[in-house]
């Protein structure tokens, strides 16, 4: 990839901190926008600006017609079949709350089980959770092992008559393990169960088929993907969207209200209630079709390379712990140095500008798992390079002296 072209479409990353040169691996948290994506938003708002579906006036079936067109661009951008499968959401955290809570209303009663994993996000497991508590259902959860491998033998063992669905991660945003999800999707469905697919950290990084993988549901959110926040999708086959009741009530999802009834809107309306954020979906439109112009093939060949580097680097660190070092891993790395708190290492390399992100990375299990309170995190984005990851080096090197 041309990295100098790509990287100057990124004004940001021009950006000084505390007079060093930004070096931004806080992409696992948010990526950083193209100037692109920044643009149709504006332009949007100064020239199109009006609320969609149903207006008769002109700038209302123009907005309509960029916001239904960016739904089709993410139709295509995932493969789906058809843009009834498409709905928009404010995110992937919204988008599995609407499916826990939709697909538990209709289909799960007390005693029934959704089967997660040790490396879930937090919003992949406090949905659960909520309906564990509202219905009395049961959470299983597929163990691993030291590298941050899924077990498969105990993920199939996990399965019995009163498994409902899967939920999971499809790389990690602590150990960026790449989980095997389209055998785990087959193992689900031999046994008659659906699932869904945490796709936030997966989409930015691979080339993503939901026809492919068999998913049932996969959710992701625009802003991991350089586009603008509050605005995500939860893709579902269609089959299933329709069994599944509305999440919210209002306007646009709604067929015909009186005060005796009300008939709900067809797909995929049926659970966008209220004014959608038009702006963003063109904004997330804007950024799909931006990595799509890169390339799939570059941008994995990319990462790889990158990880790759990083993880030999970063093991020449005296003190180094790296958690998580699956043979299948995308660009997320975690780490701790010797008794040098996470909190630490984190304030000292953003005094040297280096951008990476602390804690528990919304992930607690899986630190207790780990037997650690939390860690370091660098992730890379498609506009990141080698020489910065050498910048992080040196960075740690230095913090590491000074304990």
């Amino acid at each position: 990839m041309d990295l100098t072209k790509i990287r100057k479409d990124f004004p940001i990353l021009s950006r000084e901190i505390y007079g060093k040169p930004l070096v931004y691996f806080d992409n696992g948290a948010t990526t950083q926008k193209p100037r692109c994506v920044v643009d149709a938003i504006v332009e949007e708002y100064y020239s199109v600006n009006a609320n969609v579906h149903r207006g008769v006036h002109f700038l209302s079936q123009q907005a309509t017609e960029l916001h239904e067109s960016s739904r089709e661009t993410v139709r295509q951008f995932i493969n789906a079949r058809s843009t009834n499968e498409i709905i928009f959401t404010r995110g992937t955290t919204e988008a599995i709350n609407l499916l826990a809570f939709c697909f538990g209303e209709e289909f799960m009663k007390e005693g029934d089980e959704v089967i997660i994993s040790t490396m879930e996000h937090h919003s992949n497991i406090v949905p659960w959770q909520l309906l564990a508590a509202r219905k009395g259902i049961s959470i299983k959860v597929i163990p691993m092992n030291d590298k941050g491998e899924l077990l498969l033998d105990e993920y199939e063992n996990l399965f019995s008559d009163r498994t409902k669905i899967v939920s999971m991660t499809h790389i990690s945003n602590v150990l960026g393990t790449i989980n095997p999800i389209k055998e785990m999707i087959a193992t689900a469905h031999a046994h008659g169960v659906p699932v869904l697919v945490d796709g936030a950290q997966s989409v930015p990084h691979l080339k993503i088929d939901v026809q492919e993988l068999d998913a049932d549901f996969f959710a992701f959110s625009a802003h991991k993907v350089y586009g603008p926040t509050g605005i995500g999708v939860l893709y579902g086959k269609e089959e299933w969207l329709n069994k599944l009741p509305p999440y919210q009530g209002g306007g646009e999802m709604i067929q015909s209200v009186s005060f005796e009834k009300t008939t709900f809107n067809e797909l995929p309306f049926k659970f966008e209630a209220g004014t959608p954020d038009y702006i963003g979906t063109t904004g997330l439109a804007k950024a799909l079709d931006y990595i799509s112009a890169i390339g799939f093939d570059q941008i994995m060949e990319h990462d790889r390379e990158l990880t790759t580097y990083a993880m030999h680097r970063l093991k020449e660190i005296e003190g180094m712990r790296i958690l998580g070092e699956a043979e299948h891993k995308s660009s997320v790395i975690s780490f701790l140095v010797g008794n040098i708190h996470h909190f630490d290492m984190g304030t000292l390399l953003d005094r040297l500008g280096i951008a990476v992100r602390t804690g528990h990375h919304c992930a607690e299990p899986l630190m207790r798992r780990l037997g650690i309170e939390g860690t370091v995190r660098a992730s890379f984005g498609l506009y990141n390079t080698k020489q910065e990851i050498d910048s992080l080096v040196a960075g740690i090197e230095r913090v590491r002296k000074m304990f």
